[in-house]
C-alpha cells in the first residue's frame, strides 16, 4: 500500500519528495538578525531527517517588523547568512524556504530601541500593553515594497521559495480585522478595503521573485477573536490570494490575544484541521494542515481522508528530527513524540531564550551536544527510573557502556508519570511509552521492583553510579493538623492510593519550604526580612498541586488552591500558566493567592490573609508545598563508588526538562 506521507507533490515549478512540511517559528537563536551556526545545525539536523519541505523564519522585513532574534532579511548584509541557511537545509534533502513577516503591534518598544511599533490603527494591543502609532499611506506602501525586497533577497540566497505570515494577529491580519482596522481610507472599512494591504503585498512579491518561483502563505483558518474576522472572510481571502498567484496555504489558528488554546497538550490531536479543510475545498492549490499534528497515523489520516494535500509538524520535529524518516522506515514506535508541554518552546520565547525541548536535549545544541561511541565502556549503575534516570540510562547505553537502571516501583516514570493521570496531561505517557521500548532497545537492563541500597552497591561494584533518587515532599511540621487524618499528599491522589470527599484544599508553595522552586534565595531588594524570595524555575511540588487540582476537579470535586506566593507554581513559563489560568475557571478550580495556612482542622483550613482569618471547608488537604532532593543514597555512597553522579530532582529541584537536561549532561561526560 502507498503510504500518503511519502507521495511528492508539486508547487509551482518545485516538487517537494513529501508531504511533511515543516512550519516558520520563531527559534529565538538568530544573533542581531544575523543566522547563526546553531541556526544552521539546527534546520539541517531536521533536513537529514527527512522532512519534505523546511520554512524557517519568520525574518523581516525591516527594523520595525521584529527584534534582532529574528532572522534578518531587511538588508543584503543578512544574504550570505540566509544563503549558508539555504544551503544547509537543500544538501541535506529537503526543500527550503523563509517566512516573512512584519509583527506590527505585536512588536515591543523594548526590542526596538524604544521605537513605537505601528499598525493600521492606534489599537492597544493585550499582548505587549503598548498603543502602536498608526501607518500614513506612504509608509503603507513603503512596507509593501520592503516585502518585495526581502522575498528578493530570499530568492537570491537560494531558497526554493517563499513564504508571507497573513495571520496570527500581526500586521497583514490588523489590517484585514475590524477590530484592529479602524482606517476611513482605501485600506480600511468594507472587506474589500482591509484585504488590499495583503493582496498588493503578494503582487509586489510576485513581482520580485517571477512566476515561476513558489510563494506560500500561512495565515488563519479562524482567528478566535469576538468581533474580528469571520470564518467566510477568512475563507474568501484564501480564495483571493490563490487568484492573486499564491501557489499553496499554510492553515494556522488564532491569534496570540485569542483566549481559546491552541498548542496546549488538552487540545486535541489535528483539532483545527477542519479549518484547512473548508479552505481546500474552494481553492485550487495545495493546502497545510497545522497544529497538534503529533503522530504519523493521524497525519496519514487526514491526507488519505482529503482534509488537506500536506501536514505541518512544528514541535514534533523540534521533539524528534528524524520523525519522517522513522516513519517512512517503518521505525514508528521509535519517535519520540511531542508532549506539548511548551516548556522548552513557547515558555522559553517568553524568556528571552533560545527554544529547547524537554524530551530532546540536544534540540539546539545539535553540535555540542554529540552521542559519541565511548572508547572505554563501563559498568553503569542508574537509581530511579523517574525522567532522569530513564535518559542517563538511554544515553549512556547508546554510548556503548554496560547499564543496569534499577527502579524500586513496579513501573518506570516515577512520580512525573503521575502527571499523565491529570486529563490535561494525557500526552506525557507517550514519553513514558518511548523509554520503555527504548531501554531495552539498547541494551539497558531494567531491574524494576528493586530497591538499591548501600549493600546493593557494595555486592554489585559498578564503575559509576547515577542516582536519579528524585525528591521528597517536605512537611510543614510546625502547622497544627498537618498529620490529621482528613491530610493526604499529591502522590498519594495521583497515584489512586487515597480518597477524598467532595472538597478540596490544596496546600503549595508555601515559604516556609526552603526547598521550593530549588533553593531558597537571597531576599530581593526592598524585601530585608526575606518574606519573599526569588526563584528561578517552578518547583516540581507546585506542577503536582495544579495537575492535582485538574485530576480532582475531572472527578467533580470542588478544588481550592492556597498558596503563599503571588500565584500557583512560581516560575512556570508565560504560557503554560496562560493556558492553566484558563482552564481553572471552568473547571470551578478557586485560587486564593497571598494566604497563608495557620491550621488544618477537621473543618477544613484555616488560613491567613491581609490580616483576616477565615476558614476555607474542606473534607480533606492535600499538601504540596516544596520538595526536598533524596539525598539519603548519595551521603550512604560518598566515596564507595568510583564515579558518583546525582542527576534530576535528586540533584536540584526543578521541572521534568531541566531533570532530563541534567542526566543528559552526565551520560555525555562518563
Amino acid at each position: 500500500m502507498t503510504d500518503p506521507l511519502f507521495q511528492p507533490i508539486l508547487i509551482n515549478t518545485m516538487q517537494v519528495k513529501n508531504r511533511i512540511f515543516m512550519p516558520a517559528m520563531h527559534m529565538n537563536m538568530a544573533g542581531n538578525y544575523a543566522v547563526t551556526d546553531r541556526l544552521v545545525d539546527f534546520y539541517a539536523e531536521r533536513a537529514k531527517g527527512g522532512a519534505g519541505m523546511i520554512t524557517v523564519g519568520y525574518a523581516t522585513v525591516d527594523e520595525l517588523s521584529g527584534n534582532p532574534g529574528n532572522i534578518g532579511a531587511h538588508k543584503d548584509a543578512y544574504i550570505p547568512g540566509l544563503a549558508r541557511l539555504a544551503t544547509a537545509i537543500r544538501e541535506n534533502g529537503a526543500r527550503a524556504s523563509v517566512q516573512l513577516n512584519h509583527a506590527g503591534r505585536y512588536n515591543h518598544s523594548m526590542l526596538m530601541g524604544g521605537k513605537q511599533p505601528v499598525a493600521p490603527s492606534a489599537i492597544p494591543s493585550r499582548l505587549t500593553r503598548e498603543t502602536p502609532r498608526e501607518l500614513t499611506i506612504g509608509e503603507i506602501r513603503e512596507i509593501i515594497g520592503r516585502f518585495a525586497q526581502a522575498a528578493g533577497r530570499v530568492k537570491e540566497a537560494g531558497f526554493d521559495a517563499v513564504e508571507i505570515l497573513f495571520g496570527t494577529g500581526y500586521l497583514i491580519s490588523e489590517f484585514l480585522s475590524p477590530l484592529t482596522n479602524k482606517r476611513s481610507d482605501e485600506y480600511g472599512g468594507p472587506f474589500e478595503n482591509r484585504i488590499r494591504f495583503g493582496l498588493e503585498v503578494i503582487t509586489a512579491v510576485r513581482l520580485a521573485v517571477g512566476s515561476t518561483f513558489p510563494l506560500l502563505v500561512r495565515m488563519n483558518g479562524n482567528e478566535f477573536m469576538k468581533g474580528g474576522s469571520s470564518r467566510q472572510e477568512l475563507q474568501e481571502y484564501a480564495v483571493r490570494l490563490a487568484g492573486e498567484g499564491v501557489d499553496a496555504i499554510c492553515v494556522n489558528v488564532g491569534w496570540h490575544e485569542a483566549q481559546v488554546p491552541q498548542i496546549a497538550s488538552e487540545v486535541p490531536r489535528a483539532v483545527f484541521a477542519y479549518l484547512a479543510r473548508a479552505i481546500k475545498e474552494r481553492v485550487p492549490v495545495p493546502v497545510i494542515a497545522s497544529h497538534r499534528i503529533n503522530d504519523p497515523e493521524v497525519a496519514r489520516e487526514l491526507l488519505t481522508d482529503g482534509v488537506c494535500d500536506m501536514v505541518a509538524l512544528g514541535r514534533a520535529l523540534i521533539a524528534d528530527p528524524f520523525f519522517p524518516e522513522k516513519a517512512r522506515c517503518g521505525r514508528e514506535r521509535d519517535i519520540v513524540h511531542c508532549v506539548a508541554c511548551g516548556q522548552g518552546c513557547f515558555d522559553n520565547l517568553f524568556k528571552m531564550k533560545p527554544v529547547e525541548c524537554l524530551c530532546n536535549p540536544r534540540a539546539g545544541y545539535e553540535s555540542t551536544r554529540t552521542i559519541g561511541r565511548t572508547d572505554k565502556p563501563l559498568q553503569v549503575m542508574v537509581v530511579g527510573g523517574g525522567p532522569a534516570g530513564m535518559e542517563a540510562a538511554l544515553i549512556a547505553a547508546r554510548r556503548g557502556h554496560d547499564v543496569t537502571l534499577y527502579e524500586k516501583a513496579a513501573t518506570l516514570g516515577g512520580a512525573y508519570r503521575l502527571a499523565s493521570t491529570s486529563p490535561t496531561k494525557a500526552e506525557t505517557e507517550r514519553l513514558f511509552v518511548f523509554f520503555e521500548r527504548a531501554l531495552p532497545k539498547y541494551g539497558v537492563t531494567l531491574a524494576l521492583n528493586t530497591e538499591v541500597t548501600p549493600e546493593l552497591v557494595e555486592q554489585v561494584k559498578p564503575d559509576v553510579a547515577i542516582l536519579a533518587t528524585g525528591s521528597k515532599p517536605a512537611l510543614p511540621a510546625k502547622i497544627p493538623g498537618v498529620e490529621g487524618r482528613n491530610v493526604v499528599s499529591a502522590r498519594d491522589i495521583m497515584s489512586g492510593t487515597a480518597d477524598v470527599g467532595d472538597k478540596v484544599v490544596i496546600w503549595t508553595c508555601s515559604y516556609m519550604c526552603s526547598y521550593t522552586c530549588g533553593v531558597k534565595k537571597a531576599p530581593i531588594e526592598g524585601d530585608p526580612t526575606g518574606t519573599n524570595y526569588k526563584y528561578s524555575y517552578a518547583c516540581s511540588a507546585g506542577y503536582a498541586a495544579v495537575d492535582t487540582a485538574e485530576y480532582l476537579a475531572s472527578q467533580g470535586k470542588l478544588v481550592s488552591i492556597v498558596t503563599e506566593r503571588e500565584g500557583v507554581v512560581p516560575g512556570m513559563g508565560y504560557t503554560s500558566r496562560n493556558y492553566l489560568i484558563k482552564r481553572f475557571y471552568p473547571a470551578n478550580i478557586r485560587v486564593c493567592t497571598g494566604a497563608k495556612v495557620k491550621e488544618i482542622n477537621e473543618n477544613g483550613v484555616v488560613i491567613d490573609k491581609a490580616g483576616i482569618e477565615f476558614l476555607l471547608d474542606a473534607d480533606n488537604v492535600v499538601i504540596s508545598v516544596g520538595e526536598r532532593s533524596d539525598v539519603d543514597l548519595a551521603k550512604a555512597l560518598d566515596g564507595k563508588v568510583r564515579e558518583l553522579y546525582q542527576v534530576g530532582d535528586g540533584a536540584k529541584i526543578g521541572n521534568a526538562m531541566k531533570a532530563i537536561e541534567s542526566a543528559f549532561k552526565v551520560a555525555l561526560e562518563i
